[in-house]
């Protein structure tokens, strides 16, 4: 298996470009408009990871309203786009086909070393230590294929097939050279096809987590494992920033934490292995909005200590310590099919 060593420290603009960022400012208000011209159509939900019905209310943010399960702690929107209304933005999104067009390609490469080359030793990694079989591998979101190319470059598994919805993107996907299924998840008919099923950042998209994991566990053989990432609904950024932090978007309807994550899982028939925050920008992105003038942490002398006087000499360390004990805002899980 070839071996790649990538940066071990990146920043936001490596994988949003600023100056592309900002010019996609216009088209998620189309998004978002159009999402709030079929209101109506919203549905109510109850949490997504342990279905309770009762919540509090917390925030709004693009007229949608944030909920949080009074009983794991799960972030959520509700009420909610229905299946068809999403599909249909999803479809018809203009942020994702700026993204295919523009934000994707100006920054790939820097997105491979310093995203997908560590996504891929990682599950490479879990392969091994789990003893998974090594014949099948399904990416769900397969986005631009940049993950399943790079995993195509090492040579591990005999078939890799990227699922991937929005129709340029999968059309991108094609042109990489290996299999694509345009299609959403949950009308794909293939049972106990794939060893591993690898899944980043799509299952806090979806109407319903539960059905999403389902369908996973389908699609795996048994003994397969499925590796999931998400938003930290508990994590720093997300806690700090609240409304202010971009992870709380108008596409995100789920904000799992790795105790309602875990819950959802073992629910469906899974067994965990592995859950772990390892993400390296939650320090970096709340100090951007602080010099920015848009969070005031004159009142938390602690945290203005960490993240302005002292970034310097505790930054990096600071950002060490919310990866060790789960508290950054990217969440990993790995869990086997029982």
């Amino acid at each position: 298996m070839k071996s790649t060593k990538a940066a071990n420290t990146f920043s936001e603009n490596d994988i949003r470009p600023a100056h592309l960022i900002d010019e996609q400012a216009a088209l998620k208000l189309c998004d978002v408009g159009r999402l709030l011209l079929r209101r109506k159509e919203f549905v109510e939900v109850p949490c997504p990871a342990c279905e309770e019905a009762r919540f509090k209310k917390t925030y709004q943010k693009y007229g949608l309203d944030y909920v949080t399960c009074a009983q794991c702690a799960t972030l959520y929107i509700s009420p909610r786009p229905s299946p068809d209304v999403l599909e249909q933005m999803y479809r018809e999104s203009e942020v994702y086909a700026y993204w295919n067009k523009f934000i994707y390609p100006a920054s790939e490469e820097k997105r491979r070393a310093k995203m997908y080359v560590p996504r891929v030793d990682r599950l490479l990694s879990f392969c091994d230590k789990f003893n998974v079989r090594k014949d099948s591998v399904l990416e769900i979101g397969a986005a631009f294929g940049t993950f399943c190319e790079e995993l195509k470059s090492r040579n591990y598994f005999k078939r890799i097939v990227g699922l991937e919805q929005t129709p340029d993107l999968a059309a991108a996907c094609r042109k990489k050279g290996f299999e694509v299924i345009e299609s959403p998840l949950e009308k794909v008919s293939l049972k106990n096809a794939f060893n591993v099923v690898a899944s980043f950042e799509v299952i806090e998209h979806v109407f319903s987590p539960r059905g999403f994991v389902a369908s996973c566990r389908e699609l795996l053989t048994p003994g397969g494992i499925l590796l999931l990432t998400c938003p930290n609904g508990k994590g720093f950024d997300v806690q700090m920033l609240g409304t202010l932090s971009k992870t709380v978007c108008y596409e995100h309807l789920n904000y799992f934490n790795p105790e309602s994550l875990e819950l959802l899982l073992k629910k469906e028939g899974f067994s965990v292995l592995e859950t772990a925050t390892p993400g390296q920008l939650d320090a970096e992105l709340v100090r951007n909005k602080v010099i920015d003038g848009e969070l005031d942490v004159s009142g938390q002398p602690f945290i203005r200590q960490i993240l302005i006087e002292r970034w310097e000499e505790a930054g990096a360390k600071f950002q060490e310590f919310l990866a060790a004990h789960k508290l950054s805002s990217h969440l990993w899980i790995v869990a086997r099919k029982n």
